[in-house]
């Protein structure tokens, strides 16, 4: 069956896809066409829709399934689809939604299992309190289980949060007994919760956009108040050492200041620079392993 990911240059691809991306805009000849991003559980292409209707303007939004009938072709270097027929799907096709979503590798549910494995070899009562405080609001434990872990970049799909949590857990436990004197309670925390804030920041799982509050704040600083506000709850002062330093490890997650790439402070715990180290590895090593699609 040809998908997004494995249709060549040249080939007829047919099938249902669902809008992930939709723009309307005008050509140089004055006509409207639409831009669209469409999506299959192997990956996302761009398309267009030349000279579009006011019927197709008003039924093609996004998470809208359309049936496609088109052909691959490549715009500097990358694939584009070029639709020669579309309609939208009716009930009569019976398409499911998460069919057209991609997903990761390992079943969330899975990934909920580790997470949880890992949560109770928590020896720290602040850390443990903090962490039950934050997963135990059902709305937070429904984002960092569904959401991607960005639009575009890394981990950019349904439960890529998730899975960049845990895996960086994994990364970290297994490479404990190389550096025995880094603080065990506290990276694991840090992994856990480096992004909470991304579950707030990220508006919805199949169509991913940034919430009004997200693009004004960002997630580094959603991610501290929350668990601001799961210290308070837990009787612990914001101002606890254990609260602070995993505070700096998350501030510190894009390495040195003078970078650029986003920490408002460099790393100056041997936890955090050991956590930048990490997290750079996992979201560039998954950057390199979605480029093969």
């Amino acid at each position: 069956m040809k998908t997004i990911a494995n249709a060549q240059e040249g080939e007829r691809l047919v099938g249902f896809f669902l809008v992930k991306e939709r723009e309307v805009r005008i050509a140089a000849n004055g006509d409207e066409y639409m831009n669209l991003v469409l999506g299959d559980e192997s990956g996302t292409i761009p398309s267009k829709i030349w000279e579009v209707t006011d019927q197709q303007k008003s039924a093609v939004q996004k998470k809208t399934i359309l049936k496609v009938d088109g052909q691959i072709r490549l715009f500097r270097g990358k694939k584009q689809l070029q639709i020669n027929r579309v309609r939208v799907a009716s009930e009569e096709d019976q398409i499911d939604i998460q069919s057209l979503v991609q997903k990761s590798r390992t079943p969330r549910e899975e990934l909920w299992h580790d997470l949880r494995m890992i949560v109770d070899d928590i020896h720290s009562e602040t850390y443990n309190a903090i962490i039950r405080k934050i997963l135990g609001d059902k709305e937070i434990r429904e984002g960092l289980t569904t959401l991607p872990a960005s639009k575009t970049m890394h981990h950019s799909y349904y439960a890529g949060l998730l899975e960049h949590v845990v895996s960086l857990c994994h990364a970290t436990l297994q490479l404990l007994s190389v550096y025995p004197d880094l603080n065990k309670d506290l990276l694991i925390t840090t992994c856990l919760l480096h992004d909470i804030g991304k579950t707030r920041w990220i508006s919805d799982a199949i169509t991913p956009d940034y919430t009004e509050e997200g693009e004004l704040m960002g997630h580094l600083v959603m991610s501290v108040e929350m668990i601001n506000e799961a210290t308070t709850q837990a009787g612990i002062s914001i101002q606890n050492e254990e609260v602070v330093a995993l505070k700096h490890c998350i501030l510190s997650q894009f390495g040195e200041v003078e970078k650029g790439f986003g920490s408002p402070i460099s790393g100056k715990l041997p936890e955090a620079i050991f956590f930048n180290a990490i997290e750079e590895l996992d979201a560039r090593l998954n950057v390199v392993e979605m480029a093969k699609v």
